[in-house]
């Protein structure tokens, strides 16, 4: 299975796939969709509501891989759940915390 960060010209970004409305916010595992895209799978307790959900995944992100919150942008998915996030950091320190 790959991974779901990937680099692209000198940046890092992150897929994942946002389970909104979940009974608690954590990392799940890894989903592979049926296209062969994997994604970092995530749950979060709030609503796709203006932006909420989004805000709490990055927060999610942040907590149980280890890195500041201003570390992760969202760069696509705003209402998907699909998401695409650009990472700035140390991305190699990130690939050894998603293995």
């Amino acid at each position: 299975m790959s991974s779901p960060l990937s680099l692209h010209n000198k940046a890092w970004f992150l897929a994942v796939r946002v389970t909104p409305k979940a009974s608690a916010n954590e990392i799940t595992g890894l989903y592979a969709g049926a296209d062969g895209q994997v994604s970092l799978a995530v749950k979060v307790t709030a609503a796709p509501d203006k932006g909420k959900a989004n805000k709490a995944v990055m927060e999610v992100l942040a907590a149980e891989l280890g890195f500041p919150k201003s570390a992760f942008q969202l760069a696509r998915g705003d209402t998907d759940r699909h998401k695409l996030f650009t990472f700035t950091g140390d991305g190699e320190r990130l690939a050894e915390r998603l293995v």
